[in-house]
């Protein structure tokens, strides 16, 4: 009797992963479609993708590494259905590749993964290729080709003669031509972007239902040590304190402090030219340490490097800080962007890698756990953001600080700046303005309203949108008045200037 352990260590038939492939294909050719734009359908394709995984490859089921891997990829395919992007897709994409690749090997740390993730990537596009040969192969040698071409002759006949003879009957029977004239064939476009679609999603999926080799080592610490006498290091952490003290005694005097600047100099300028050449400064310093500083080496170990070297991270934590009061003062000055909410974000991240450094000098932490910490705190931003929509929170905080709407901000972020427009609308009282802004939601709400009407383009988050406008201002038309000329920026733009014929001489 077969043991059940061993059973259910059997690999899934093959059978089995062809028609998960084939399940995720249809899926993927019945929710896209040439006229149609992406919606929370592809979620729903994510979904499919990550239950024919689940189905077929019952070791990700039992790693418990592969689980979290899975469970991850479930909330990206969630994040799809709430509102498709790019950020989620690529996540989404990581974290099933990971599920598909953990029960071959052990995690470690998350940058050696990196090249792990990029080598399944490339290999994976032949897999395909690979498992037709192999069956090629196998054939041949059962002697399958021979009965193979029997089966070809057999065929050939009945379906060449039958195609002959439907034509004759077509010529000389009107019944049976019009039956055949009545049978139009698809387009060749169409099915060609059909094929390149179904391929497109083939090629990834079977990658991760039949994964190959690895093909990299794990390994913690990578390339050459670069080992610095203690003497120099020391050296040169002072000097580098020195000249970063200088650079935070001027952040302290002029921007923490609000210190007149000298004449020429404007805050804006000092604002907003050192926000983001501070943050690359700070990266270098942190590069520095990491390649100079290992817990456990001899320049570690020296009580002067460690007081410098903490000294010296603590400065470019106030450098980090200080570049977020620039920005700070930037947008104040001249309002909010998604962009500029991404760019606080990306300095709260390097603020949290840089007391990631600082933690695992002190403690003697490993390389290992520094990666992971930082791979960690990437993950949770990127999560974050792949869920929020950065501009509309924008938008809102322009609406709660600014005197006066951005409206040219409004028309470039489209569906985003809706719900703010709706409530701009609502509050406001001149009638010039509160027309302006009616004339920018009314056509972000109908260019979203025609996107959800096609199934395929439907989103969670278009649908909720929708529903927050019919509350605030209704579905109805505004009463707009003509605008000849068009509209800049919801405003009527005046008639042109008619050209006056030269004076004849």
């Amino acid at each position: 009797m077969t043991n059940p352990a061993a059973r259910a260590r059997r690999p899934m038939p093959l059978f089995a992963k062809l028609a998960a492939t084939a399940t995720v294909i249809l899926v993927a050719e019945v929710i896209f479609d040439t006229g149609s734009e992406i919606g929370s359908t592809l979620g729903g394709l994510a979904l499919a993708w990550l239950a024919a995984l689940l189905l077929t490859r019952p070791l990700v089921r039992r790693d418990p590494a592969a689980r979290i891997a899975a469970a991850l990829a479930c909330a990206y395919a969630l994040m799809l259905i709430h509102d498709p992007g790019p950020l989620a897709l690529l996540l989404f994409v990581i974290a099933v590749s990971l599920a598909a690749l953990l029960p071959r090997a052990r995690f470690g740390h998350a940058l050696a993964w990196v090249p792990r993730l990029a080598w399944h990537g490339v290999t994976g596009l032949a897999t395909p290729l690979r498992d037709l040969a192999h069956a090629a192969a196998a054939r041949q040698a059962r002697g399958g080709t021979q009965g193979l071409r029997a089966m070809l002759g057999v065929l050939a006949i009945p379906v060449i003669g039958g195609a002959l003879f439907v034509m004759l009957f077509a010529a000389a029977n009107p019944l049976i031509g019009n039956a055949v004239d009545r049978i139009v064939l698809p387009d060749w476009t169409t099915t060609a972007w059909r094929l390149l679609l179904g391929v497109a999603v083939l090629l990834p999926v079977w990658a991760s239902l039949r994964p190959r080799g690895l093909g990299l080592r794990d390994r913690h610490d990578t390339g050459r040590r670069i080992e610095l006498g203690t003497t120099t290091l020391v050296l040169s952490l002072a000097t580098f304190n020195l000249i970063f003290a200088a650079q935070n005694a001027l952040d302290i005097l002029f921007l923490w402090s609000g210190a007149p600047l000298p004449g020429g100099v404007t805050m804006a300028d000092y604002a907003h030219r050192g926000a983001y050449t501070l943050i690359a400064t700070a990266l270098l310093a942190a590069l520095f340490v990491l390649v100079t500083l290992r817990p456990g080496s001899a320049a570690a170990a020296s009580p002067a490097a460690r007081r410098l070297v903490t000294a010296w991270i603590l400065q470019n934590l106030l450098l980090v800080a200080s570049s977020a009061l620039r920005l700070f003062d930037y947008i104040e000055a001249f309002g909010m962007t998604g962009l500029r909410l991404a760019a606080l974000l990306w300095m709260a991240l390097v603020a949290t890698g840089l007391a990631l450094i600082l933690w695992r000098l002190l403690r003697g932490r490993s390389a290992a756990w520094l990666i992971n910490a930082n791979a960690l705190a990437l993950t949770a931003v990127l999560s974050v953001t792949g869920v929020v929509d950065l501009a509309s929170i924008a938008a809102a905080w322009n609406m709660r600080h600014r005197p006066s709407p951005d409206l040219c901000y409004l028309e470039q972020i489209g569906p985003s700046g809706l719900v703010t427009l709706a409530r701009i609308e609502r509050q406001t009282r001149d009638p010039a303005a509160r027309e302006a802004v009616a004339a920018l939601r009314w056509h972000a709400q109908t260019a979203l309203a025609a996107r959800q009407d096609d199934w395929r383009s439907w989103t969670w988050r278009g649908a909720d949108r929708l529903a927050q406008i019919a509350a605030l201002v209704g579905s109805q038309a505004p009463r707009l008045r003509p605008a000849p000329a068009g509209r800049a920026c919801g405003r009527i733009m005046p008639p042109p200037t008619p050209l006056t014929e030269a004076p004849q001489r």
